[in-house]
C-alpha cells in the first residue's frame, strides 16, 4: 500500500500547455520562468515531485512549491509575486517585450540600422530609462557591433591540427619559430608636443601628424622561450624575407631542426625562397589557414609591439623608428616568457562549429 500524502492530479488546459511549453523553449524568456514552467509540464506527465527534481536536478521543495502555487493559481502563480516597496511600473510583458524587440526586430530602414534608447522606448512603449535598466540588467549593446572572418581554406583542419600540434607538443631536437612582417610601419611625428598625462585628464596628441616612411618589420618567435628574433627592411619582398631566413638560420644552433609556422603570404611561397629552402633542409614550413592568422603566436607579440611601443610613439625619422623597434625587441628577449597556448585542435575546432551552427540559425 502506497505511504505518504497522495499527490493531487495535475490536469493542464490545451491553453496551459501552449503557453508553458512557450515560457519553456523561448531563448528570451526570463530563465527562472522557464524552469518553473518546465517543473509543471514534467509534473502533468503524472511521475512524482521526487522525480521531477532528480530529472531537473532541483531541490524536492522546489518541485512542490511551484506545483503548489499552479494548482492554486494557475499560470499567474509561476510568475513572481510583488515584492515590498513601490508598485512596479515595469511589467513583465514590458521587459519581454523590449528584450524581444531588441533581439528579434530592427527598426524602420528609414529611422536607423540598430536600435537606440530613445527608438527602442517609443516602439515599446515605455521610457527611456526603462530601456537602459533592461539592456543593463541583459546585457545588451545594440550600438556596439563586431567582426568576424570564416577561413574558407579547404585544408583549414589539416592545418589546424598541424600548427597547433607543434605549439603542444613540439619535436624534440628542433625550434619552433612562428614567423610573420609587420608591413608599413609609418615613422610619424606629432604637429605638436604631447600633453603629458595629469589629474583629472589624459594624456593628449594632436590629431594631425607628419609622416617620415615606412619600413617592415621581420619576426620570428621561439614558441618555447618568447625570446624574438627581429630585423628591420625597407620592402617586403621575396628577396628580403630570404635575406631574414638567413639571419635566422645564423642565430639558430646548427644542430636542430627549425619548424617555421607562416601564413600565405605569396612571398614564402616565391621561387627564390623555395631554393633557399631547397638547400637548407633542416627548414620546416608549416602555413596557418587562410585568413587565420590568429593562430599564428607572433601576432600577439606584435599586438603588444603596437600598444607598447608604436601607437604613441613619435619617430621623426626611419632610422629613429628602425632602431626604436629594435630596442623594443632586445629589451622584451631580456625578461622574455613564452605565450601560454592552452586549446587544443578539437577545442578549436568545436569552437568553429558553434560558430558557424550560431551564424547559420541567426535568420539573417
Amino acid at each position: 500500500m502506497a505511504r505518504g500524502p497522495q499527490l493531487s492530479p495535475l490536469v493542464l488546459t490545451d491553453a496551459e500547455t501552449a503557453q508553458l511549453t512557450a515560457w519553456s523553449r523561448r531563448p528570451k524568456t526570463a530563465r527562472a520562468l522557464a524552469e518553473r514552467a518546465r517543473i509543471i509540464l514534467t509534473s502533468a506527465t503524472g511521475v512524482s515531485n521526487s522525480e521531477v527534481a532528480r530529472v531537473m536536478q532541483l531541490k524536492r521543495e522546489t518541485v512542490i512549491k511551484w506545483r503548489s502555487r499552479f494548482l492554486a493559481q494557475r499560470l499567474d502563480g509561476l510568475l513572481d509575486a510583488p515584492r515590498p516597496g513601490a508598485p512596479r511600473t515595469i511589467t513583465d510583458g514590458d521587459v519581454e517585450r523590449v528584450i524581444r524587440k531588441t533581439l528579434e526586430e530592427r527598426p524602420p530602414t528609414d529611422e536607423a540600422t540598430h536600435w537606440s534608447t530613445r527608438g527602442m522606448a517609443r516602439a515599446a512603449h515605455v521610457t527611456q530609462s526603462a530601456v537602459v535598466r533592461i539592456w543593463h540588467a541583459y546585457g545588451l549593446q545594440p550600438h556596439r557591433e563586431e567582426t568576424f572572418k570564416l577561413s574558407t581554406d579547404p585544408l583549414f583542419i589539416d592545418k589546424v591540427r598541424d600548427v597547433v600540434g607543434l605549439y603542444l607538443q613540439p619535436p624534440e631536437r628542433a625550434l619552433v619559430l612562428c614567423v610573420d612582417e609587420k608591413t608599413q610601419v609609418q615613422a610619424l611625428d606629432r604637429t605638436a608636443p604631447l600633453l603629458p598625462l595629469s589629474l583629472g585628464a589624459p594624456a593628449r596628441r594632436s590629431h594631425d601628424y607628419v609622416r617620415h616612411g615606412t619600413t617592415s618589420l621581420f619576426a620570428a618567435l621561439d614558441v618555447a622561450t618568447g625570446r624574438v628574433i627581429a630585423d628591420c627592411h625597407q620592402r617586403h619582398r621575396a628577396r628580403e624575407f630570404r635575406t631574414f631566413l638567413n639571419t635566422i638560420d645564423r642565430t639558430v644552433p646548427a644542430d636542430l631542426d627549425v619548424h617555421l609556422v607562416l601564413d600565405n603570404y605569396r612571398t614564402h611561397k616565391a621561387p627564390t625562397v623555395k631554393r633557399w629552402l631547397a638547400q637548407h633542409p633542416r627548414y620546416h614550413l608549416h602555413f596557418t589557414p587562410t585568413s587565420s592568422s590568429w593562430l599564428n603566436q607572433v601576432e600577439t607579440w606584435f599586438s603588444l609591439l603596437t600598444r607598447r611601443q608604436l601607437r604613441r610613439g613619435v619617430h621623426r625619422s626611419v632610422a629613429e623608428l628602425e632602431a626604436a623597434l629594435l630596442a623594443y625587441a632586445a629589451r622584451a628577449n631580456d625578461a622574455a616568457k613564452p605565450f601560454r597556448w592552452t586549446r587544443t585542435a578539437d577545442d578549436i575546432l568545436q569552437s568553429v562549429k558553434r560558430f558557424c551552427l550560431h551564424t547559420s540559425n541567426s535568420r539573417h
